[in-house]
């Protein structure tokens, strides 16, 4: 039960940020590999379909840690103050280990932009930002 109740309040988070993420009945699949290499994103631009689920494969192929948060300015604004030490409870919120992968699926649900940025100290005015946009 505690576990239901966990995915409830993610999903209503998500669903304010304009993400969705359930059931892939009915929507393309798709996977997306995002390298991190030298503290940056490669591809650091990328397009995807409205209610469309990704996959995304986050290649962390660097000797230090990163994140990937993907959300809106309020979101990222909240997280440039924030203090969490690892993500992963919520799939828009990964911690990707050095030398290492992860992946995650989300379903946009409303066409937009968004951005993708690693917020761990530096990294975000090293580079570590990249751009979705949602058709």
């Amino acid at each position: 039960m505690r576990h239901l109740r966990t995915w409830s309040v993610v999903l209503g988070l998500l669903a304010l940020a304009g993400l969705a993420v359930g059931a892939t009945s009915g929507a393309s699949a798709h996977r997306v590999e995002i390298h991190i290499h030298y503290s940056h994103f490669d591809p650091s631009a990328m397009t995807v379909q409205r209610g469309d689920a990704v996959t995304f494969v986050l290649i962390n192929d660097d000797p230090i840690d990163h994140e990937w948060l993907i959300g809106d300015s309020a979101f990222h604004e909240r997280h440039r103050h924030g203090t969490e030490a690892h993500h992963g409870a919520r799939p828009n919120e990964m911690s990707i280990p050095a030398m290492s992968s992860v992946e995650t699926t989300l379903t946009f649900a409303q066409a937009g932009t968004l951005q993708y940025i690693c917020h761990l100290p530096g990294h975000e005015a090293y580079g570590m930002v990249g751009t979705l946009t949602i058709r």
